[in-house]
């Protein structure tokens, strides 16, 4: 890698590229971040997509706006997908990576932080937006298999478990282009 006000080159056929140039060649990616909640019996909380029929059961984020941190963005999205606001500490359960493929043309980058414990109370107060969400649903791990993607089913057995033994997931088989 070069740093940004260097150049790459020299003698015997070396070659030199200007900081837009090396701009270019390098990994293009969208990034995410979202929280994982679950109740108090520790079954996690998802939402319903009206616009994903590929991803039917999400967890509470989205995608990062320009400028915006991680943890911000979890925030933002809690905030606007279930009125939710997170305090934080963050904590960091799973860093999720995609390679690009047909149905987006970008690798992704996500992050998923520790939401917490929800009561029945703090769950049934939970207002979805219409027009990313209709509905939020609390299961045991092992009933969200059925309803959604194994790569989704993955990602989701991979945060609980880091979730259950403090130890952060890595979860890089959530390609776009493969179910």
């Amino acid at each position: 890698m070069i740093a940004p006000d260097e150049r790459r080159g020299g003698e015997g056929g070396g070659f030199s590229l200007t900081l837009q140039q090396y701009a270019e060649t390098v990994l293009k990616a969208t990034a995410w971040a979202c929280l994982y909640f679950t109740d108090e019996d520790d079954r996690p909380l998802q939402l319903h997509s009206v616009y994903s029929p590929a991803h039917p059961w999400q967890l509470v984020g989205g995608t990062m706006d320009p400028g915006e941190r991680p943890w911000q963005t979890a925030v933002r999205e809690c905030e606007e997908e279930t009125g939710i606001t997170p305090t934080g500490p963050p904590r960091l359960l799973a860093t999720v990576y995609g390679l690009p493929g047909a149905a987006w043309p970008y690798s992704t980058v996500g992050l998923v932080f520790d939401g917490g414990r929800l009561t029945a109370a703090r769950i049934h107060g939970i207002t979805v937006n219409p027009e990313e969400h209709d509905e939020v649903r609390v299961l045991p791990l092992a009933e969200w298999q059925a309803l959604m993607p194994a790569r989704d089913f993955a990602r989701l057995s991979a945060v609980e478990e880091a979730r259950r033994t403090g130890v952060a997931a890595y979860v890089d088989t959530w390609d776009w282009g493969s179910d």
